[in-house]
């Protein structure tokens, strides 16, 4: 079904061979202070947790060779970073277009990647004829499952995670955000998509999305007291996405536990579903160690519990981050690097802080000394347990 590209993966091999020629340790392209040098990656060290490590991707990346051998080598999970969403896949009413979509998931198949599809519902990505629509009740029923029933049916088997609806809640605690769905379906939108996207693949894993709402606050208990409506009637459900957009040194690990906690009691999983970490103004040593310890703290307590089952950051290189983009108004920085690897695809501090994280939990030998870990801002003490 998906179409194979073997000139582009000719030459992600070709780059990888020359990466292994210029260097068997990949550590040895950064600066970085610890002298305990490891060969294993993110990968391989996840793998050894049965935990899923994963990256948002855009079709046009895979374009790139460093991109290709980076991701390849160092997630074993990929969401798409936009060519799931209802305007990328139906931008004229009945008219699919799967061929983003299909690269993706035919690089995942070729590289043993887990896909989380990202996402059936989302308000900002509606196409032109959906968005201003007048359709009544009925009609709009009709297209909410024709095109949850459409996407997820052909990838049923093989894509088996999915964001049903993303960002649903309103940031002032008001209840469901006032989007077109609600307006023309009203509030049991939610419900249905739910209930479509389990109908088209039963096996699927199905998530609600949302930003702000990591650790305990209004926005999230209005969040956990939807999921809980939802558990105790039976609307299919597994999980909730915590999207973790942060910035440096502003992070409450102790509350993102007790949601992870509560959202576990429910049986539901958690996932981090959009990690970064960004900062105002030029980039320090002092700001990437901050954001080293960052990036750890977060992981280590998505470790701490059994339901949270994987870490995604959106993105893979600095290179590509959507924060770098003058159109978002809402925080503009065109210098911000808040990935695992800069423009260069050369891993950062916070690589190192994750690699050494993923290689205690494993019960291997540290990355980082304990004096690096404590050296990093809010960074629990060492233990030998990770």
């Amino acid at each position: 079904m998906f179409k194979r590209y073997y000139p582009y993966y000719a030459a992600a091999f070709v780059a990888a061979l020359m990466m292994i020629v210029m260097s068997v340790d990949i550590r040895s392209a950064v600066a970085n202070p610890s002298a305990q040098a490891t060969t294993q990656t993110i990968r391989e060290l996840a793998d050894k947790n049965n935990f899923h490590f994963g990256a948002a991707v855009y079709t046009t990346h895979l374009d790139h060779p460093e991109h290709v051998e980076t991701l390849s080598r160092e997630f074993n999970m990929l969401t798409p970073e936009n060519e799931a969403k209802f305007c990328e896949i139906q931008p004229k009413r009945g008219q699919f277009y799967f061929g983003k979509l299909d690269r993706l998931v035919d690089f995942a198949t070729q590289h043993d990647m887990v896909v989380h599809g990202h996402t059936l519902v989302w308000h900002q990505c509606m196409p032109n004829w959906l968005a201003t629509a007048k359709f009544d009740r009925e009609e709009a029923i009709k297209v909410l499952r024709q095109h949850i029933y459409t996407l997820v049916g052909r990838y049923k088997g093989i894509i088996p995670i999915w964001d049903v609806v993303n960002e649903a809640i309103a940031d002032d605690n008001s209840g469901l955000r006032d989007t077109p769905w609600k307006q023309m379906i009203g509030d049991d939108y939610i419900e249905m998509a739910f209930r479509f996207a389990h109908e088209a693949d039963p096996d699927a894993l199905l998530f609600y999305n949302d930003y702000s709402a990591e650790g305990i606050n209004a926005k999230s208990d209005t969040i956990y007291d939807m999921v809980k409506d939802f558990v105790d009637r039976g609307v299919p459900i597994n999980g909730v996405g915590l999207q973790s957009h942060f910035t440096v040194g502003s992070i409450n690990t102790e509350s993102i536990a007790k949601n992870i906690a509560r959202l576990g009691e429910l049986g539901l999983q958690v996932q981090i579903t959009e990690m970064d970490d960004r900062y105002p103004g030029d980039g320090t040593d002092k700001i990437y160690q901050k954001q080293a310890g960052d990036y750890r703290r977060v992981l280590e307590t998505c470790l701490d519990y059994s339901n949270c089952t994987a870490f995604i950051t959106w993105g893979v290189s600095d290179k590509y981050t959507w924060l770098r983009d003058a159109n978002l108004g809402f925080f503009e920085n065109p210098k911000v690097n808040p990935l695992l690897f800069d423009d260069k695809y050369q891993p950062k501090p916070a690589y190192y802080a994750v690699l050494d994280i993923l290689s205690r939990r494993a019960g291997e030998a540290p990355v980082l000394t304990d004096e690096e870990v404590k050296a990093m801002r809010g960074a629990r003490p060492v233990t030998s347990g990770g």
